[in-house]
């Protein structure tokens, strides 16, 4: 497991959430490996064909992350996790903030 690549604990919360693998011959490379390399480029901000062998295919992690995205898979995988911790209690909710340093004015 390399700096930064999903720990035993957090593949357990995450795992659960994800798509199911089934049809013939299978429809996803393994997805634990393909999220570790999502998050490295996201992490390195290197262009996803420069991406290391050990995530596997550079164009697997880019469609992937591309579908899912488009798909809304990537938030149902928030939601449901931030219900798990909500659920037990590991998330407070009294520290929300809202980003407002942004602001126009218009004489209008």
């Amino acid at each position: 497991m390399g700096r930064g690549d999903l720990s035993d604990e957090e593949w357990a919360r995450l795992e659960p959430h994800l798509p199911a693998n089934h049809g013939r011959g299978g429809r996803w490379q393994c997805h634990r490996r393909v999220i570790n390399g999502i998050l490295f480029r996201q992490r390195t901000g290197l262009p996803g064909r420069d991406l290391p062998p050990c995530f596997g295919s550079w164009k697997t992690v880019h469609d992937r992350h591309r579908r899912w995205s488009a798909d809304g898979t990537w938030e149902r995988i928030l939601r449901a996790v931030q219900a798990d911790a909500d659920t037990e209690g590991r998330i407070d909710w009294s520290m929300v903030s809202v980003d407002s340093t942004t602001c126009r004015a218009h004489q209008h």
